[in-house]
């Protein structure tokens, strides 16, 4: 195992610490040193992002222990989407129907 993949299971257990469905904060700070990609060097905010990058650059060439990280990586991040539509509909929904509430008592 690389340094990279034993920093990407501590990483892993951080975010599984924090409550379900809500993602940890971003840190005040960017961190010292970005989290690097072995295969193009690519360097990104934490081991989060890379790991999502590498299921879907590199997916050939991955380990099993990336792959699971991808495949946690993709499901939070595939949680964290639908919240986001499920809320960005409800505020859709509130403005509609307040526009149309504010129109009732204008006429």
């Amino acid at each position: 195992m690389t340094s990279e993949s034993t920093s990407a299971g501590s990483s892993a257990g951080d975010r599984a610490a924090a409550p379900t469905g809500e993602r940890a904060a971003p840190p005040p700070e960017p961190p010292e040193e970005p989290a690097v990609c072995d295969h193009c060097g690519d360097r990104f905010a934490d081991e989060h992002l890379l790991a999502l990058h590498r299921g879907r650059a590199h997916a050939d060439r991955l380990s099993e222990a990336e792959r699971a990280a991808y495949r946690e990586a993709r499901e939070e991040e595939r949680d964290d989407l639908r919240l986001f539509r499920i809320k960005a509909l409800g505020l859709l929904l509130l403005i509609y129907f307040g526009f149309i509430y504010v129109y009732a008592f204008v006429l």
